[in-house]
Order: C-alpha cells, then sequence, then structure tokens
C-alpha cells in the first residue's frame, strides 16, 4: 500500500491528450502542426492541465494516421521538423509542463525499412523481425484470427508463399517480440525520445506484443472484430518484456508510463502497474468508454443503464486500491465525443459536459483530457456516406458489412456516424470563423457547422462556460489529497439516474453527487450522508443559486430535486467518527 501510494508527478497531474493533426494548422495546409501546438500553449497553461500526450507524429504513410509509423526517429514532414518538435519541447517545459509521446510497439508500417528488407527475401536478416508463418495445406491462412479490421490477420506475400500478421490493417504488420534484435532496436528507439527529454510514453496497445506462438485457430465466436484476443493479448512473455523494457530503459529516467491495453482484468492491472513488478506506471482504463458497445459488434450500440456505469467505475476504484494505478479515460481519438455518448448533445449540452468533467475529475486515477471535450465538442456531422469517412476501421466495416454480407447501406452509416473515430477528429473549435479557427484553409476533415456555438474564444469569455468549469475543477483536485490518492465508495448504487460516490483519505472527504440524466431527478440523502453534508462545504456546483438551495434541503435531510445533469461536489473533514 505504501508504495502504491507514494506521491508521483504523473499521480498528481492532468493530462491533456493532442491529436496534431485536428489542433491547429500554422501554415494553412489544412493539416494541424506542431508549430500550431506551440501556439495554443498559452491556452492550454490557462486551462491548468499539467501533462500533454502527443499521438503519433512520427513520419507515417497515414494508413491510420500515425500509428503505421515509417520512420521512428523523424518528423512528419506535414507536422513540421525535428527542430519544431525540439522547441515544443522546450516551450513545454518553460511553462512547467511536461510531454509525452505515443510509443507504438505492436506494428510497424508496411513502408518501414525494417518490413521493407524482411519481405525482399525470406533469408533477410530483418525477416525475423515480424511473424511469419506457412500456409495450411489447402494454402489458406495459418489461422481463423480476424483483425481489428474484420478481415484475416493473415496476408499472404505471394513471392515467398508464406504469411504474414496484421492485428490491424495489413499495411501495419506485427513485430515479432519473441526476436531479441527486436527487442534491442526498440529500446533503442526509445532511449532516443527520452534522451531528447519527453517526460514518458503512452504505449499504444502495449498488452498484444506477447503472442501465443503455437498460433492455434480461435473458438467459434460471433463478433466481428478480434475474435482471438485471449491468444495475442495479455501474452504468455508480456510481463516479461514489460519488466525488461522497465530495467533496461524506463528505470534510467525520471518518466512514466501509460498502458493502453484493452481486455484486461482487474488481476491484469495490479500485474502491469504495481511498482514491485516494475513493469508500468499505470493502465488506461477503457471500458467506460465502450459501456454502450455490443458485446458481438462494438459499431452496435447496446441499452445500458447507469448501474453499468457504477459496476465499471468500482471495478476499477475499489478493486485496484492499494495495488495498482490507472489512467481515468472517458474519451480520446479513438471514440466517439464524451458529451455525446455519456451526455447530452442537445439542450443539455453545457450542463452534461460539466457533469462529466466533474465526474472525471473527482475519481482515482490520472485524469485524461481529449482536446475538445473541455470546450463540450460533440460529435461530427460530415459523414454522409461512407465516402466521406477517413478512418480505416469504419471503412472495413462497411465493406464487411454491406459489399460482403448485403446489409443495408443506411443502417450501417447509422452505427458508423455513431461509433466512428472521425467524431473524434474534426478540427478543434478555436472561434467561429468559416474553418473554426483552426486553419484558413480546407481542413483535411470537415470542421463542424456547430462552432458558431461551441468555440474556444466565446468560451474564454464567458465565466460560466465549460472551459471555466473544468479549469475550476482542475484546481480543485490539484488542491485536494483525498481526490488524487483517496478511497472511492459508491453510494445510493441502486439510484438509476443519480451517480454518488465519497473519497477519503486521512481527515479530508468528499461526497460527489451527479445526476446522469436529462430529467428532473428527486434526490432523499440517508442520515449518513446527510451527517456528512452537515459537516461538508459545497466546493463547486453546476446549477448556481438552484445548487445552493439543493444544499440547504440536503443539510436539513429534506428530499430535494436536481435539474437535468446538475452536479454538486461537498467537501469535509472527518468528524464523523468523533
Amino acid at each position: 500500500m505504501k508504495t502504491i501510494m507514494k506521491p508521483e508527478f504523473w499521480k498528481e497531474s492532468v493530462v491533456y491528450e493532442i491529436y496534431p493533426r485536428s489542433f491547429k494548422d500554422s501554415n494553412n495546409d489544412g493539416i494541424g502542426d506542431i508549430p500550431g501546438i506551440r501556439s495554443k500553449l498559452d491556452y492550454l497553461q490557462q486551462l491548468g492541465v499539467d501533462i500533454l500526450w502527443l499521438t503519433p507524429v512520427y513520419v507515417s504513410p497515414n494508413v491510420d494516421y500515425g500509428y503505421d509509423i515509417k520512420e521512428h526517429r523523424d518528423i512528419q514532414p506535414e507536422y513540421g521538423t525535428m527542430d519544431d518538435w525540439k522547441e515544443l519541447l522546450d516551450d513545454v517545459h518553460r511553462r512547467g509542463m511536461k510531454l509525452i509521446m505515443d510509443l507504438v510497439v505492436n506494428h510497424t508500417s508496411d513502408q518501414h525499412e525494417w518490413f521493407q528488407q524482411a519481405i525482399s527475401s525470406p533469408d533477410n536478416p530483418y525477416r525475423d523481425y515480424y511473424i511469419w508463418q506457412a500456409p495450411k495445406e489447402d494454402g489458406s491462412a495459418p489461422n481463423n484470427w480476424i483483425s481489428y479490421l474484420g478481415d484475416s490477420m493473415w496476408k499472404l506475400d505471394e513471392a515467398s508463399n508464406e504469411y504474414y500478421l496484421h492485428s490491424y490493417s495489413e499495411k501495419q504488420p506485427d513485430l515479432n517480440w519473441e526476436n531479441p534484435k527486436v527487442r534491442h532496436d526498440m529500446k533503442e528507439m526509445m532511449r532516443f525520445w527520452l534522451d531528447l527529454g519527453i517526460d514518458g510514453y503512452r504505449i499504444d496497445a502495449v498488452n498484444m506484443i506477447s503472442k501465443d506462438t503455437s498460433f492455434p485457430d480461435a473458438p467459434p465466436s460471433d463478433k466481428l472484430q478480434a475474435n482471438a484476443e485471449g491468444f495475442y493479448k495479455n501474452g504468455p512473455r508480456i510481463h516479461e518484456y514489460l519488466h525488461e523494457l522497465y530495467t533496461d530503459v524506463f528505470s534510467h529516467y525520471k518518466m512514466f508510463t501509460a498502458g493502453e491495453a484493452a481486455s484486461v482484468s482487474i488481476d491484469d492491472v495490479k500485474k502491469y502497474t504495481n511498482p514491485d513488478r516494475e513493469e508500468m506506471s499505470m493502465v488506461l482504463m477503457i471500458e467506460a468508454s465502450k459501456v454502450c458497445d455490443a458485446d458481438n459488434d462494438m459499431w452496435q450500440s447496446k441499452d445500458w443503464s447507469l448501474h453499468d456505469l457504477k459496476e465499471i467505475i468500482a471495478k476499477w476504484e475499489e478493486d485496484i486500491y492499494g495495488q495498482g494505478w490507472m489512467g481515468i479515460y472517458l474519451s480520446n481519438h479513438d471514440h466517439p465525443r464524451l458529451v455525446s455518448y455519456l451526455g447530452h448533445e442537445g439542450e443539455y449540452r453545457t450542463d452534461s459536459a460539466k457533469m462529466l468533467a466533474m465526474f472525471l475529475l473527482t475519481l482515482r486515477g490520472t485524469p485524461y483530457i481529449y482536446q475538445g471535450d473541455e470546450i463540450g465538442m460533440t460529435n461530427a456531422e460530415h459523414m454522409k456516406t461512407i465516402e466521406d469517412v477517413k478512418e480505416q476501421q469504419a471503412q472495413g466495416y462497411y465493406k464487411q458489412m454491406v459489399e460482403e454480407k448485403g446489409e443495408d447501406p443506411e443502417v450501417i452509416m447509422e452505427r458508423i456516424r455513431a461509433k466512428a473515430r472521425d467524431n473524434a477528429r474534426t478540427p478543434m473549435q478555436w472561434d467561429d470563423s468559416e474553418h473554426a479557427g483552426f486553419s484558413t484553409a480546407t481542413p483535411w476533415i470537415p470542421a463542424h457547422s456547430n462552432k458558431v456555438e461551441i468555440n474556444v474564444a466565446q468560451q474564454l469569455e464567458d465565466e460560466d462556460s465549460v472551459f471555466h468549469f473544468y479549469r475550476k475543477m482542475i484546481g480543485i483536485r490539484k488542491e485536494s489529497s483525498a481526490l488524487i490518492y483517496g478511497k472511492y465508495a459508491c453510494e445510493l448504487s441502486d439510484d438509476p439516474y443519480i451517480f454518488a460516490y465519497t473519497r477519503e483519505w486521512n481527515d479530508e472527504h468528499w461526497l460527489i453527487i451527479l445526476n446522469f440524466s436529462k430529467s428532473s431527478t428527486d434526490l432523499q440523502l440517508p442520515e449518513q450522508l446527510v451527517e456528512r453534508i452537515q459537516h461538508s462545504e459545497l466546493m463547486i456546483g453546476t446549477h448556481g443559486e438552484h445548487s445552493e438551495e439543493v444544499v440547504q434541503a440536503l443539510k436539513s435531510g429534506q428530499q430535494t430535486t436536481l435539474h437535468p445533469y446538475e452536479s454538486l461536489a461537498f467537501r469535509g473533514l472527518s468528524i464523523l467518527d468523533q
């Protein structure tokens, strides 16, 4: 417990994710860039975030917009130069902030020099940098594994009559971590950026680097993507590899690692993040951002209740307490907009965005804010047909469902409009000008027309805006050890509309009350929570004078009514046991 709760800068920080392609364009070519990020550092400092996470800015063919890396040690020209990047790092550090980079360890681009060498000949020394298997006797793929794009994980190289493995696109071949030379070269690449002064890594798909090398067929499944998770996630040597990276690289720098690890159990998280095991600093909690995904098809939505979300949060907040650490990850560049899937896009957009800010910033774990969430940006509007969609996973789903299975194109497009990664990748809305202040040129992906109502310039001027609520919540969190390290307990667990929980650390206690509903909701607190509130102060509420009226009713033990998405945070000192 003492080791887990040891103070660390990355536990006490708030991380802000930047998707550079969509953040700010400085040279008006329609693509965001590194100088554009530099021009907005004052804004990020005003928001109060501590750590900036850049998604990949390395040289890439952009099949997966940077997650298909062609050259690990240089900057994609459309984003700028290495000198631009170094100036960004210096500017970030000068402001007392930190910078982490994306570390893509599972695969490279098929244009990477390693793979170009590997595919040139079965005898090439780089052949074993990737995973190759002979066909079955009938010439078919080595097994039935399905990629995240819905096709086979195996691509035939006709010249050698061998298949290579790709968990994502066939243009993103998986690296062979069984090969010590791969691990050596990857560690050299990691040191390159750390020696330049970065403060850590978000590690992409980290729990996929160890596979079951017997490559058995996966059992029958109705899942449309990645049916073989048990064979390539949390694999037999994963902890060995991560400990090796820690020992040889990470332990030699003042830095931290945040692992993207889907399909992990709580026991997995404890193993990955218990500091005594020397693997990673934290695992990112992805489950909350997938609460509405159907089990067999992530593109379809299922009915979900607040109870489902409470169970996810309890699992991570209670079961890991004292045994590991996580990043609180409600949205990112791969998921729909936060306010669109957990809040309300329409009349209550502002109220629900504030409620979600309070939710994110009062949970234990390092909070991650995705660009634009701090002003309540919503899902995209440009995806009329599949030709309008930029990201490859949605394109693969459309091909599978419409072209191969004959499903209704409009039904499939409705699913894609709700779930596609494009939703999170529309340009950052800086002002109400033609392209939202992102660029004077036509952006690589269209800006949302609601830039007129939702933009940074307007919200900076409005003290009651979503932006200023995030700023205040970040300030409150930084002043509270209980919100950072405190124990979590769910209250009113059976309430279908209200999410209430406590946070406690030493003599400090908090009670958070969130109305997760677009309707007004009655609230009657049990006696023990009334007593708690009587010895607490309302630190922040979302509804001004009405929130103050709610406080008075709650302190007197009366039933009261919360407005849609109304939220309150109370802080007190523990006198209840005296």
